[in-house]
């Protein structure tokens, strides 16, 4: 499935945010979501749809992973006007804190799998 939403300008940004990766977003793509972990799916990171870049993307089911560290704190408005755009669009999203991921990773999982579970059964 090719993505229609990519956004080519700003990959250099992206490209950018994946160096400066944070302990959380590191964790979780090392641990679940590279080299196909998560059922088989491949997940790419710091990927600029539209106008943003999100943190995990699958492009087969259209699922949005983001990790909402402190700097999300002050911009969950402009977060949630962000997710109903992309709801709008088809994508699935699911948000998680650093700290869920650094202190409850099976349970973030967990969540993921029954998420892309869902998907899998729901017209795309």
């Amino acid at each position: 499935m090719k993505n229609v939403d990519y956004n080519k300008n700003l990959k250099e940004k992206a490209r950018v945010l994946r160096t400066n990766s944070t302990r959380a977003e590191i964790r979780l793509w090392c641990e679940l979501l590279r080299a196909k972990q998560m059922l088989d799916y491949r997940f790419l990171r710091q990927r600029p749809i539209d106008l943003y870049i999100v943190d995990f993307f699958n492009k087969d089911l259209k699922l949005i992973v983001e990790v909402d560290g402190s700097s999300h704190d002050s911009r969950s408005i402009q977060d949630v006007e962000r997710d109903r755009k992309f709801d709008k669009r088809g994508y699935s999203i699911l948000r998680f804190t650093n700290e869920e991921i650094l202190l409850d990773l099976d349970n973030v999982k967990e969540k993921i799998m029954d998420r892309i579970l869902a998907l899998e059964q729901s017209p795309l």
